[in-house]
Parts: C-alpha cells; sequence; structure tokens
C-alpha cells in the first residue's frame, strides 16, 4: 500500500501544520517535537516527512538560520531588460549561490517601481560588500539598475501555508509583533563549523530520530557537544526553525498546489512609524514574512513590507485590505500601497560561506 503524499492527506496536513514553521529553535529531537504537537505517532511521522520529500512534495527539511544575524543581506530589487529577463533569472537562481528567492514580479497597473521585474533576496558574508556583489551580478546578467533594500526591521519570518489556508481574513495575535534587529552576530571557529554542519538540508535517510548523529561526526565532536555549541547558538538567536519546506510553486505530481498567487505588499508610512506599523502588520496570521525596508523614490518611499500567499488572488487581495483597515484603525496614515505579484520563482538556501564567496569572485569577476 503506497504513503499518501499529498499536502492536504489528513494526516499529512497534521504534521505540516507544526512541521511548516512552528518548531522553534534548535532541537535536539525535532521529530519528536512535531509528533507530540500534531499528535500524529512518531513512526508515521518520520515516514510521512521522507515519503513527501521523496516525492517532491515537501522540497527541503532543515534548520534554518536566523541569517540576518550571521550575513549581510538584503532584498534586490533589479531593471532588467525584458529581452535578458528570464536569463537573468536562470543567472541568480542557478549559477549565484547568494540569491536565495528569485522571483520575477508585476503589478497591476503601471505605478511607480512596475520597471523593476527580478526580485531577489542576497545575502554576504560577514565583512563583504552587498554592492560589490550586486554590481558584479548587474555586469554579468545585463541589469540596467538595481536598488538594495537591507532589513532595518524584522517583524514576522515563517511559512505554515497549510495552516494559514483556512484563516479568515483580519486574522491575528493578541499581541503587536516584536521588532528583531539584524545586528550581526560575531561567531567562533568551532561555532562556525558546528553551524555550517547543521544548516545542509536533511537528506532521506536522516529524516529519523536522531537526525543530528552524522552531523555532528562530520563536525568531528561527540553528539553532546554538537549539541552544547547548538544551544549556546541558539540563545545568541541566530538560529530560526527546524521546519519542512514544501514545493508551494510548482503543482505536484497529480496536479496539486499549495499556493497560486503571492504578494510582496507595500506600505509607505510616515518616518518614526516604521516599527508600530511593522510591528502590527506582523501580527496577523496571513503573513509569512515581514520587513520594514526603506524602497526609496523608485518605490513610493515604501519602508514597509510583507508577504502572503495564497490559492486565490481576490482572498490574497482581501487580507490586505483588513490590513490596511487595521493600520488607518490604528492612526497609521499611509501615503503609498502596492501589490507586487509573484511569477516565476525558485527558492534555494543562500550561502553565507566566505570561502565560496572568494572562489566565485574569482571566477566571474574579470
Amino acid at each position: 500500500m503506497s504513503i499518501p503524499v499529498e499536502h492536504d492527506d489528513p494526516i499529512n496536513a497534521k504534521i505540516l501544520s507544526v512541521s511548516e514553521d512552528l518548531v522553534e529553535g534548535f532541537q535536539r529531537q525535532p521529530f519528536h517535537i512535531i509528533a507530540e504537537q500534531s499528535g500524529v505517532d512518531l513512526e508515521t511521522v518520520i515516514e510521512r516527512i521522507r515519503a513527501m520529500v521523496e516525492a517532491k512534495v515537501i522540497r527541503r527539511v532543515r534548520q534554518t538560520l536566523l541569517s540576518t544575524k550571521l550575513a549581510h543581506g538584503a532584498l534586490v530589487a533589479w531593471r532588467v531588460p525584458e529581452e535578458k529577463l528570464n536569463d537573468a533569472f536562470d543567472f541568480m537562481a542557478q549559477k549565484d549561490p547568494f540569491s536565495g528567492h528569485v522571483v520575477i514580479r508585476s503589478t497591476d497597473t503601471e505605478v511607480s517601481g512596475s520597471g523593476y521585474r527580478l526580485w531577489t533576496t542576497l545575502k554576504v558574508p560577514q565583512g563583504e560588500s552587498l554592492d560589490e556583489h550586486a554590481t558584479l551580478l548587474k555586469n554579468i546578467v545585463g541589469a540596467e539598475e538595481y536598488i538594495l533594500m537591507p532589513a532595518n526591521g524584522v517583524f514576522k519570518l515563517g511559512v505554515g501555508h497549510v495552516r494559514r489556508k483556512s484563516l479568515e481574513p483580519g486574522a491575528k495575535v493578541d499581541a503587536v509583533a516584536e521588532m528583531m534587529t539584524t545586528t550581526v552576530v560575531e561567531l567562533d571557529d568551532e561555532e562556525w563549523n558546528i553551524l555550517l554542519n547543521l544548516k545542509e538540508e536533511l537528506a532521506p535517510n536522516e529524516i529519523c530520530e536522531s537526525p543530528w548523529k552524522a552531523r555532528a561526526e562530520a563536525a568531528g565532536v561527540s553528539e553532546e557537544r554538537f549539541f552544547e555549541v547548538c544551544e549556546t547558538l541558539d540563545k545568541k538567536r541566530v538560529i530560526g526553525r527546524f521546519s519542512t519546506f514544501l514545493e508551494h510553486v510548482k503543482p505536484s505530481d497529480t496536479g496539486k498546489r499549495v499556493t497560486r498567487f503571492n504578494g510582496l505588499f507595500h506600505w509607505a508610512v510616515p518616518k518614526g512609524m516604521e516599527e508600530q506599523a511593522g510591528s502590527e502588520v506582523g501580527r496577523h496570521h496571513c503573513m509569512t514574512h515581514a520587513y520594514w525596508r526603506e524602497g526609496g523614490p523608485q518605490f513610493g518611499d515604501v519602508n514597509i513590507m510583507g508577504v502572503v500567499h495564497g490559492t486565490e488572488k481576490d482572498k490574497v487581495l482581501e487580507h490586505k485590505a483588513a490590513i490596511d483597515k487595521h493600520l488607518e484603525a490604528c492612526g497609521i496614515p499611509v501615503s503609498y500601497t502596492n501589490v507586487f505579484w509573484g511569477g516565476r520563482s525558485e527558492i534555494v538556501p543562500s550561502e553565507i560561506s566566505p570561502i565560496v564567496y572568494r572562489e566565485f569572485h574569482e571566477q566571474y569577476g574579470q
């Protein structure tokens, strides 16, 4: 009898409602936590997650890092000639290890910033220059211009597509979202060694009761020492969540999609109100990401951005309308707002290794 692998299978949905984004920080036995919180027995949790990975319904299982604490990063909007757009997308997604989310976006009407169709996240190792790397990419792909938008504050980082499917517009937590800072944390050699071994996605055979045993061996330390250092890293707030990432862009083999639309929401609020506005936006359950980023005059001086996913465009717009109404009720004026819709997209973890960075610049720097 075959194992069900679709995300909407009742047992899989129970598992995914926890495993997508509710396992916070470093956990010695993450699959035990998923079993406990989902109410599904451990053996079934491991069997189902492994099967979904092999079927490519889950695209990766990994311990995420708070890369804003480990590397210099920014959201980047690129203005690329239309005839070069898909080639630029391919290079960023396939050949630049420092570009993460790569998305071609569009707007419903021609407005400020509509010409910036290619959007990426970019990270470079500590001590390196975002501008230097972006300039190199600009020359490689033939872009006309780029705008770097580093995060001044982070209000929401999550996924939880299965859990968010049934949300009503306006649903939010009782308390405002706390703003996380983006101050880079320095680590020693042992911490970097263990962190780099920790962060790689789990192979199917590592989806088991003790997923970190082989990682400790690879790092050259005992499993207990591996745990101790990971827990120290967690206290330094460089560890994110343990997560199963669904393939939410492409349909499954049977044609089912987790989401169909993703909207990058923009709001421009008065200077001095960015933290308050971001905290109000970030408390809405529908938001998977929410940031304070400065877009500048090309984007109507936007300073609050966030992402919402959904299977219906109208429902995504209903979520935005509810947030707009909430900001108005909080007395936060919005001088500009817009939605940049995601089209073609690829999502890969960004590299943060200084060795890989040097190798890339040696290869393409000429």
